[in-house]
């Protein structure tokens, strides 16, 4: 089975395993339903890289060094959750398993044969290899760390990434973990210290250093095609139209863009350097 999951063609799968799936969802707006949904089922060496993109896609990475090399707290933890997921999970269940980005947290769901019952905690809990082989082959590829690695690494690099230290992993017949995101930032606080310790490599002269990753791909997107409305341009970035509005907020608050049109029909943006000029 090991095997199958980790190297076999999604039919093969699906002939043999028939429940077997994840499911990735964001949930900010719809909280009931879904914003987004990517149905997964396909190999877990696949399925890694899928859900990997799919927070890339929903999250912002914050700027971050460790000594001098900057690195992503944003892959640094969710490779760790993701990879826990799909090593750890119970196969033998036909519980769904489910990857949820809120406004808050990032929850992951997985059937499980528990070890023990209850939190784990970083500094006292104890591994236990539950599929060894697929295990072995993540650690491998470098996707995963060392068995009791993983979580500990989660905890170390998500105070850097949101502020906040409230990390669950219970260990149940449901293996629940949730980590806190950085939506709990102030969105000036984002560009005046949380989120850029230093500056990042400015674009278009210095006028953007400071901003995160996402702010500076909205705004170069809108020096480069002055008068684009926030649909398109939630189109063309493939970001949710409420992520694009909130970085439109702080790029107006900083007096880096400006609104144009009418409010009723949203109007449409340009920058202030294409202005002054």
């Amino acid at each position: 089975m090991s095997a199958l999951l980790l190297f076999g063609k999604d039919e093969a799968i699906q002939s043999v395993i028939p429940h077997y799936k994840t499911d990735a969802l964001l949930r900010k707006v719809d909280i009931d339903r879904y914003d987004d949904r990517e149905n997964i089922r396909c190999n877990l060496i696949d399925a890694y890289d899928r859900l990997m993109n799919f927070v890339a896609k929903h999250l912002p990475d914050k700027f971050y060094m460790e000594g001098d090399q900057r690195i992503s707290l944003r892959d640094k933890i969710f490779r760790e959750i993701i990879a826990n997921m799909l090593i750890h999970r119970e196969y033998t269940n036909a519980f769904p398993s489910t990857l949820t980005v809120f406004n808050n947290c990032v929850e992951t769901k997985n059937a499980n044969k528990p070890h023990v019952y209850g939190l784990l905690q970083p500094n006292t809990f104890q591994s236990f290899p539950k599929n060894p082989n697929i295990a072995q082959l993540f650690t491998q590829m470098g996707r995963s760390e060392e068995l009791g690695t993983g979580i500990r690494n989660v905890f170390k690099y998500s105070i850097a990434y949101s502020g906040s230290d409230k990390i669950v992993f219970s260990e149940e017949d449901i293996f629940i973990s949730k980590v806190p995101i950085i939506s709990t930032y102030s969105e000036v606080g984002e560009l005046n210290g949380e989120l850029s310790e230093g500056l990042n490599e400015g674009l278009n002269e210095g006028l953007n250093e400071g901003l995160n990753e996402g702010q500076q791909k909205v705004i170069q997107h809108i020096q480069e095609n002055e008068g684009i409305k926030v649909k398109e341009i939630s189109l063309k970035l493939n970001m949710p139209i409420d992520t694009v509005d909130r970085h439109i907020r702080v790029l107006k608050n900083l007096n880096l863009i400006e609104r144009r049109g009418s409010r009723k029909t949203g109007g449409y943006f340009i920058s202030n350097k294409q202005k002054n000029n």
